[in-house]
């Protein structure tokens, strides 16, 4: 038995995300005392890279993947073919649109929202993040067969000196794998996507117009940040929906996430309190945010965020 490690390549890149679960699966399979392999889907010029997070094997699919049923039939048959008990994916759109057909193909419990390495202490207990990051639950898997989807940034992986070794391996698919015809894709743009972000710096109806957004734009780009924006200000066209964080938007998980002019309604807050630091910045000392922050600044964002931007492009750059 094996580990199977899911590897998301997005424009021609393994992302972040699945490094870390790359590490996640690698330590998982250590603890096992058995191996664990890597299946990408696509063609990524850095695969190589996923040795350094501690896999030695990756089989590499070259075909051309649009649907959920295509996506679950090829990691299905690479689970098969390393004979693979446990499948670890990183929470991502696409992942959540496959997974759960996965585990029926696999027969297998499926876990979301994965924080830690199991504990195999006494049966396979996993910790795993719910009511949209305000508590967790400790969850027995019993089936033979896991699938384990586990949370950005929850798990920090530490560099090997491991090489990879990338081998071709050629699915087959069925006619109904790819019976879903994809018209479009449409792509947010951008130097930093919100999903893959480390940094996230978001403004609110405090910027009083997206005039103003340039301030949010520097301080990002000295940051070396993604930028977002709270509900109110992309239903004002301010900023484009993409960028929206919050419950009905995207849901981030930064390792700091910066909230300007932003009150803090609990819509927001579900999609940001899985970001491992909040720095706030208000001039409402009352702001309901403050009490999640980790760090606050009671202050006028006019006044704060030029001596933000001139700071950070003294001491981060």
């Amino acid at each position: 038995m094996s580990v199977l490690v899911y590897l998301e390549i997005a424009e021609g890149k393994v992302k972040k995300s699945s490094l870390e679960v790359a590490a996640f699966g690698a330590e998982l399979a250590k603890k096992m005392n058995t191996d664990a392999v890597g299946i990408a889907i696509g063609k990524a010029d850095d695969l190589y890279l996923v040795g350094n997070y501690g896999l030695n094997k990756v089989l590499n699919a070259f075909t051309e993947v649009e649907t959920a049923q295509a996506y679950s039939a090829i990691v299905y048959q690479a689970a098969e073919n390393t004979k693979a008990n446990i499948v670890v994916l990183p929470k991502s759109a696409s992942v959540d649109g496959f997974a759960s057909r996965l585990s029926v193909k696999l027969k297998a419990n499926l876990v979301s929202n994965v924080t830690e390495i199991p504990d195999l202490a006494s049966g396979f207990k996993v910790k795993r993040s719910i009511y949209t990051g305000k508590a967790f639950a400790l969850v027995e898997i019993k089936t033979a067969n896991k699938v384990l989807v586990v949370r950005k940034n929850a798990f920090t992986p530490a560099l090997t000196n491991n090489t990879a070794t990338i081998e071709s391996f050629t699915p087959t698919l069925a006619a109904k794998d790819n019976s879903v015809i994809v018209k479009e894709t449409i792509r947010a743009t951008g130097d930093i996507l919100l999903t893959e972000a480390e940094i996230v710096v978001s403004g609110g109806r405090g910027m009083k117009g997206s005039e103003n957004w340039h301030l949010i734009e520097d301080l990002a780009k000295q940051l070396h940040a993604a930028t977002g924006c709270s509900k109110p200000v992309s239903d004002m066209d301010w900023r484009p929906h993409h960028e929206h964080v919050g419950q009905t938007g995207v849901k981030v998980s930064p390792n700091i996430y910066i909230a300007v002019g932003i009150s803090g309604a609990i819509q927001h807050l579900a999609g940001v309190n899985s970001s491992k630091v909040i720095v706030v910045i208000n001039k409402d000392p009352e702001a309901p945010f403050f009490k999640a922050a980790d760090y606050g600044i009671v202050g006028d964002a006019f006044e704060v965020l030029p001596k933000l931007i001139a700071a950070a492009g003294k001491y981060v750059n």
